[in-house]
């Protein structure tokens, strides 16, 4: 068998490991949202529950794990926040996305309960509608606009770092409670 003719100075492309990063990669168009729609997707929408239409994601099952899992999502969530601000959206429809944003994470604090509630209220899935809806109606002045976008991530980065603060706060609390109501017990108070 013949030796096949290999060319040394031929620089070959790498194959595409990650369908949904080389997507990503490839979207240059802020009207696109591929990024926006993938999150969505894995954070609000990936599985069923059988027997009925209630879909949920990553997002509630994060939610389980006590304040990192509420964090990690919300940086996931932080993402379709950019993609928006990318696209030029104003300031007032950021704001109603970063308070869905809010909502979604101080639901997700409460223990159980706040994962439960995370599959009903899909921030994401709303953020991407209101992103979607505002395109639809502005597809002539989607642009980037530099004072919105840096105007934005400030508001944005302001946002996390109060989610942070506040996460801790109230683990801080839920566990000194937690502390102290065992110590009381045991008759060391």
């Amino acid at each position: 068998m013949p030796a096949p003719d290999i060319k040394v100075d031929e620089v070959l492309p790498p194959p595409a490991i990650n369908p949904i990063a080389a997507k990503l990669a490839a979207s240059k168009d802020p009207v696109n949202n591929a990024a926006a729609r993938i999150l969505t997707k894995y954070l609000d929408e990936l599985m069923r529950v059988p027997g009925t239409n209630v879909r949920f994601g990553l997002d509630p099952i994060l939610a389980l794990i006590p304040a990192v899992g509420d964090t990690v999502a919300s940086g996931a969530g932080v993402i379709i926040l950019l993609d928006a601000l990318r696209s030029g959206i104003p300031i007032p429809v950021f704001l109603r996305m970063a308070l869905n944003m809010g909502i979604n994470f101080l639901i997700g604090l409460i223990p159980g309960a706040g994962a439960l509630a995370s599959v009903f209220f899909k921030s994401n899935s709303r953020n991407l509608k209101l992103l979607l809806a505002w395109q639809a109606g502005h597809k002539d002045k989607v642009q980037r606009s530099t004072f919105h976008f840096y105007f934005g991530l400030f508001l944005l980065t302001a946002m996390v770092i109060g989610f942070i603060v506040v996460a801790w706060i109230v683990y801080a609390w839920l566990f000194y409670s937690v502390a102290h109501a065992v110590l009381h017990a045991l008759g060391f108070s």
